[in-house]
């Protein structure tokens, strides 16, 4: 049945014109009928091929990019040696909500994340809203760190043949370029992995996670050599101000690890394998990020660390007296940067998937290559859009949007959570959040007290952008909404 719905009727997908509009914005997709139409497009399916592993590896490749190569620069400064604490703080903020997607991606487990659970508990237009505010998160984000990907290129070249991308070739009008060629590229190569099939992309992030993960334990390895007992005896000297002021900066160093969520429609056993590959991953994220943080400042006085975006290069070069290390991390990062591009980029194309089988963006993304099982023209439209706003566009303050976006969508999620909770007690769950509302409204709080936190500037484009979708929604998705027509069961 719809929820707040009129009956299905035979004359299109239009809404019947008795029904409101009030109560057309607040109707509700029944979760039984998202999971039927999972994997479904125009003219094909998707296919599922994605185990735990690798389910677990896309959160991890979405989440840990270069966030540990450059944010210890930022946040030892203000929490001190106690930046271990920051970093467990910041985990446990971000497990609230991952333990929110976890039910939720268990209980519906399709391809369009936070924005297909609120379409299931709080109406078409939250969804639309939610679903705008992942375009943000995903789109512009890919953007953002395809641009970050050309500056370690360069370092990675001038550290093994001397030479560097001159300044026109390597950065967008506005920033001393004329044309960001590395950052088209990456997303270029990200693309032609995805047009391949969702397992060979799986597969290829999966070895560049591994090189990743296996950089941060190199560098542990070689920094515990040069690790000073003494660089601990003042462990909290800012208080718990600066670790909560650090904690907070690296909270979105976190972001990501709902990637998985997005993956429900490809997934072999989606409801058994999504929550665990997102609790996995974050745990994962977690002790990386805390054992990394204790040998750096086991290694390094903690007022010699600077905002430099090479902090952990030049721990190693210290401790070794080599130069060799740098160049290494270099390479990491830019295997690291590849990855985070290739597995948002990814999220993206399956978030638009489904807003496009429900009808509220254009068809052409949910059409599906019977050969290859992926959406072709929504992943090269998106590609396209990506790179070219990375190469040719300064991001500013919509790139800092990024986090305003995502955090709006997490807290909806934990609110989500405690909604389907409520109008569907009954419904078979494989994972469930303990203590539910209280972690739901602490999940939710904390987005709100990091969303305060952000600047006016990022508040007025964060305003612009959910302007811009509403405008849109009214012109097109709100029209061309497919709720209200017969289910794929009810149509036969």
């Amino acid at each position: 049945m719809l929820d707040h719905g009129a009956p299905p009727h035979n004359g299109g997908p239009a809404a019947p014109q008795s029904e409101g509009v009030g109560m057309r914005l607040m109707r509700r997709k029944p979760v039984e009928r998202l999971v039927a139409e999972g994997g479904r497009g125009e003219g094909g399916a998707l296919r599922r091929s994605l185990g735990l592993w690798q389910l677990t590896m896309i959160s991890i490749g979405a989440t840990l990019g270069t966030g540990i190569f450059v944010v210890l620069g930022e946040a030892v400064p203000k929490a001190g040696p106690a930046v271990t604490l920051s970093f467990v703080i910041a985990g446990l903020t971000a497990l609230f909500s991952a333990l929110s997607y976890a039910e939720l991606a268990g209980t519906i487990p399709v391809s369009g994340s936070s924005y297909s659970y609120a379409y299931a508990t709080m109406g078409e237009l939250i969804a639309w809203v939610c679903g705008w505010c992942l375009m943000l998160e995903y789109g512009v984000s890919v953007a953002a760190v395809a641009v970050g990907w050309g500056e370690y290129l360069n370092e990675l070249l001038d550290g093994t043949i001397g030479v560097t991308l001159p300044a026109a070739l390597s950065a967008p009008p506005g920033d001393g370029g004329i044309f960001n060629a590395p950052a088209l590229i990456v997303v270029l190569l990200a693309m032609a992995f995805l047009l391949g099939g969702a397992r060979e992309s799986a597969r290829a992030n999966t070895v560049m996670v591994l090189v990743k993960i296996g950089a941060l334990v190199l560098f542990c390895a070689i920094g515990v050599q040069g690790f000073r007992s003494g660089n601990y005896e003042n462990f909290m000297p800012l208080g718990m101000a600066g670790v909560s002021a650090a904690g907070a900066t690296l909270f979105f160093s976190y972001i990501g690890f709902d990637a998985a969520s997005t993956a429900g429609e490809e997934a072999k056993n989606a409801q058994r394998d999504l929550p665990r590959a997102i609790l996995l991953s974050l745990a994962i994220i977690t002790a990386l990020y805390v054992l990394v943080a204790a040998v750096a400042v086991g290694a390094k006085p903690w007022r010699q660390f600077t905002d430099s975006e090479a902090t952990l290069a030049q721990i190693m070069r210290e401790v070794t007296g080599q130069s060799f290390w740098g160049t290494l991390l270099a390479f990491c990062a830019v295997v690291a940067i590849a990855s985070v591009v290739l597995t948002v980029l990814y999220g993206q194309t399956r978030i638009l998937f489904a807003m496009s089988r429900d009808g509220l963006v254009p068809k052409v993304f949910a059409r599906v290559s019977p050969r290859t099982g992926t959406p072709r023209a929504n992943t090269l439209i998106v590609s396209l859009f990506c790179g070219v706003l990375a190469a040719a566009v300064p991001l500013g303050q919509l790139a800092d949007a990024t986090s305003i976006g995502t955090l709006f969508a997490f807290a909806l999620v934990n609110v989500a959570v405690v909604v389907l909770r409520r109008s569907r007690p009954d419904m078979p769950r494989s994972f469930r959040v303990p203590l539910s509302p209280l972690l739901p409204a602490l999940g939710l709080g904390f987005c709100l007290w990091m969303m305060g936190s952000l600047s006016t500037v990022t508040w007025v484009v964060f305003g612009v952008w959910m302007a811009v979708g509403l405008v849109f929604y009214f012109l097109y998705g709100y029209r061309r909404s497919r709720l209200a027509a017969p289910a794929p069961s009810e149509a036969k």
